[in-house]
């Protein structure tokens, strides 16, 4: 009898380990740029059927705003700008939709850069670094995507993202052409939940009145 439940016993244990060594097989350790985009919500990216914001840029006295609609699952996009309404689906991008298009993709990605770290898998990530951020003059961690001379709207550029130990982003770095110097850049503040995706509000540009914000921002699930 004992050395039946000994057995049993022996059996279960073997099982347990043998489980416990798939589940690390299964489980696939995430990227840098996957641990950012997680940090800002992109495991909660897949419930959003809707999502509206209105992209708006204040430089001195001058302001300009336009609205999106954007349903991601299929990808019908409306652009309100002034009395100008443009709508139509990327999946079909003609001469008219091109320009309404290259905004979107612009105030798109200001809105959503950290999950574009995951999406973009055409560009090339570079290792973690640590450095000084530019704007803050903070030690923080820096990762940059380069994008291919070939395709989209603006081919050949690079961003560097400056993120804390939590992978929430606090300043970035963009280099038209992946030029060595920065051609613009901005702090990343002003964090909202909105249904678990992560957004900052506001970006601000150092020594200059120009802040980049989002209002009207509604997640639907």
């Amino acid at each position: 009898m004992k050395k039946s439940i000994l057995l049993v016993l022996l059996v279960t244990f073997s099982l347990s380990c043998k489980q416990k060594e798939e589940a690390k097989v299964i489980e696939k350790e995430w990227s840098t740029a996957e641990k950012i985009a997680n940090a800002h919500g992109l495991e909660n990216w897949k419930n959003v059927s809707e999502l509206q914001f209105t992209f708006n840029v204040d430089r001195d006295t001058i302001h300009f705003e336009r609205s999106w609609i954007w349903n991601p699952k299929s990808e019908d996009v409306v652009m309100i700008s002034g009395k100008d309404t443009v709508a139509y689906n990327r999946k079909s991008i003609d001469s008219i939709s091109l320009n309404a298009d290259k905004s979107f993709i612009n105030d798109k990605y200001w809105l959503l850069a950290p999950f574009q770290l995951v999406w973009d898998t055409s560009a090339s990530i570079s290792e973690v670094s640590a450095a000084e951020a530019p704007i803050s003059k903070t030690q923080l961690n820096k990762i940059t995507i380069t994008y291919t001379n070939e395709g989209g709207y603006t081919p050949g550029d690079a961003y560097d993202f400056y993120y804390g130990d939590d992978f929430m982003l606090k300043e970035w770095v963009y280099r038209k052409g992946n030029s060595k110097e920065p051609s613009m850049m901005t702090t990343w503040e002003d964090f909202e939940d909105f249904s678990g995706i992560k957004i900052s509000k506001t970006h601000k540009r150092p020594e200059v009145d120009w802040t980049l914000h989002f209002t009207n921002i509604k997640v639907i699930q």
